[in-house]
């Protein structure tokens, strides 16, 4: 009995590791968020494995039943639509439910959109906050506030259709000449990131509507 928690390509499907493959071939049951999307990734490997749904609306009803049926013997992985479970998506509820039932716990190495993102920033990766998605409303002011003196480099997830106006809510916070790197499709066919300052990046983006996954790195107060 044990959970595997499983990363899965960004957007390339040459990105899965040779374990994950193993790994979701050989368990009871995979945990999806979104079946159809990772039936897609299944097919290409050839992995008939049980698929079941696993997302932010069903997680707090099923859970403890999961729980228990590891503890009656199954062996189960958690996938995510694209990246690691658990970062901005689903996955940390079922690991900390796991964990206090005494059920091991074991995470696979893999694909995250956050690191190549900062590394192909050029701004410094020794030391860096994750920030994820911001509050889109409710408390949104309120954390950029709290990050205004922040020394690190700080990495932002954002929807394309919220990139632009989330660039210049930054500007006015942290100042046109802030450092910023956007890079969006990651690994994907159209893979691009752009560098510069916060109004330099702005310009681009007035002109060129941004698509795809969306990964800001914003430098820190003294980059």
């Amino acid at each position: 009995m044990k959970l595997y928690v499983v990363p899965t390509p960004i957007g390339n499907l040459d990105d899965m590791t040779f374990r994950a493959v193993k790994v979701l071939r050989e368990v009871d049951i995979i945990l999806a968020e979104d079946t159809r999307k990772t039936l897609i990734l299944l097919k290409h490997y050839s992995i008939q494995t049980h698929l079941e749904s696993y997302h932010k609306f069903n997680e707090h009803k099923i859970t403890e039943r999961i729980v228990e049926r590891i503890s009656d013997g199954k062996t189960i992985a958690l996938v995510s639509d694209a990246g690691t479970p658990g970062i901005s998506d689903p996955g940390f509820l079922l690991v900390r439910n796991c964990i206090a039932k005494g059920i091991e716990v074991e995470c696979l190495p893999g694909a995250t959109a956050l690191i190549p993102a900062i590394v192909d920033s050029g701004l410094p990766c020794d030391r860096f906050c994750f920030e994820g998605f911001l509050p889109q409303k409710k408390g949104r002011q309120k954390k950029l506030a709290q990050l205004v003196d922040e020394e690190r480099t700080m990495i932002f997830y954002e929807s394309p259709y919220r990139t632009l106006k989330c660039l210049e809510q930054f500007a006015e916070i942290f100042g046109n000449d802030r450092k910023v790197s956007v890079s969006r499709e990651l690994s994907k066919i159209h893979e691009e990131t752009v560098n510069g300052t916060l109004s330099e990046v702005i310009e681009h983006f007035k002109t060129t509507e941004p698509k795809g996954e969306i990964v800001i790195i914003l430098g820190g107060v003294k980059n």
